[in-house]
């Protein structure tokens, strides 16, 4: 997601509704297939894994659109584009099936309301799967962010623990003014991990690493982090990669693990920020992966492969950048990441998908999805 700036960010998605996807999409072993298309500002792909064969792509000026058996649905199944704030950095930005939706029919959306707070809302279908009941909505967590437009971060997802992760930006602004990031009194450049299944809208879990400390915002797991847009937990091995947003010149991965702080703003990357020079660096936790503006302005963070079609890229980390349209994995050998290109693309790659499988898809903003395919198949 286009975080450099939000001018920055704007002129990309004008360049991406002009841009032509019949290039070749082939290459380092993959290609991209469509999938579906026709989306209007699509930033996620979620699997319910409730057996429907169903994908649900979250666009951002509001609405849930469905992808059944290859088909996508005339209806939404959720229409909010009346009641939430969209433009820029802002809008509808994730949603996340609860574990046992098959059975209970909850799930919950990460959004700007009216008003520009970040917030998370729950819902409950209908008695036709395919609608939410709007009249289900409760409020789980609403955070202030009205300063700026930009950085607000973007994913809810749960983890293999049954609880709820969030990862929100910084607040925006330059630099993070307010150094909300390395606050522990602000929820903003952090990941929040809660428990919806407790409590009234929810319980803090009391294996959180400050849940026993006082004047702290004890929902935090992690922080200082600028703009974790996309995050993901890798079905195999349980851990957690969290693709964050550089400033001026790096984007990053990180594995963030509990209690950790990942530098933000006293570091950008494995660089200092502030001060330019001479930052104190113990006790921040490094990137695993990083890369300069040279060859992308905002990391698009996927998910590790745990498919059955591209058994060579098994356990490989799959990510992407927003404005050059490039994709890369990780490949890890003994404890150390290596990053390798796999395609050049014109596309403006908002989001990757997973599905029950393990299989991936990429998202382009422009309004197409992409199976993510062997070459020669």
């Amino acid at each position: 997601m286009k975080v450099v700036s939000s001018l920055l960010f704007l002129l990309c998605i004008l360049i991406s509704a002009g841009t032509s996807t019949a290039q070749d999409l082939t290459g380092g072993g993959i290609r991209l297939e469509v999938f579906a298309s026709g989306f209007e500002s699509p930033v996620q792909l979620v699997d319910p894994r409730d057996g429907s064969n169903r994908l649900f792509v979250v666009e951002q000026v509001g609405r849930i659109r469905i992808i059944q058996n290859g088909v996508v649905l005339p209806s939404a199944f959720l229409d909010l584009s009346r009641e939430i704030r969209y433009g820029g950095e802002q809008g509808l930005l994730s949603l996340a099936f609860h574990p046992s939706f098959a059975r209970n029919g909850k799930f919950y959306v990460y959004l700007n309301d009216r008003q520009g707070n970040v917030a998370v809302w729950s819902y409950r279908t209908s008695r036709n799967k395919n609608l939410a009941d709007k009249r289900s909505r409760r409020t789980v967590i609403s955070i202030p962010h009205r300063q700026f437009q930009n950085h607000n971060g973007g994913t809810i997802l749960f983890g293999p623990d049954r609880m709820l992760y969030i990862s929100i930006g910084d607040g925006g602004g330059a630099g993070d003014p307010f150094r909300s990031a390395q606050s522990l009194q602000s929820r903003l450049g952090k990941i929040l991990r809660i428990n919806v299944d407790a409590g009234t809208p929810y319980r803090v879990p009391a294996d959180n690493p400050f849940a026993r400390l006082r004047r702290v915002r004890t929902e935090i797991w992690a922080y200082g982090l600028r703009n974790p847009w996309r995050v993901s937990f890798d079905r195999g091995s349980g851990r957690f990669f969290v693709a964050d947003v550089g400033q001026g010149a790096l984007e990053e991965v990180d594995i963030v693990t509990r209690g950790g702080n990942y530098g933000w703003n006293t570091m950008e990357g494995s660089q200092c920020y502030s001060p330019s020079s001479g930052c104190i660096t113990a006790g921040l936790e490094l990137p695993i992966a990083e890369y300069g503006h040279d060859e992308g302005q905002s990391i698009t963070g996927g998910f590790v492969y745990r498919g059955a079609l591209l058994p060579s890229f098994s356990g490989k980390y799959f990510f992407g950048d927003f404005v050059s349209g490039r994709l890369w994995i990780l490949t890890e050998n003994a404890g150390t990441w290596s990053r390798s290109e796999l395609i050049d693309t014109d596309l403006n790659i908002s989001s990757f998908g997973e599905d029950s499988l393990g299989e991936l898809y990429l998202l382009d903003y422009s309004g197409t999805v992409f199976q993510i395919l062997p070459a020669s198949s």
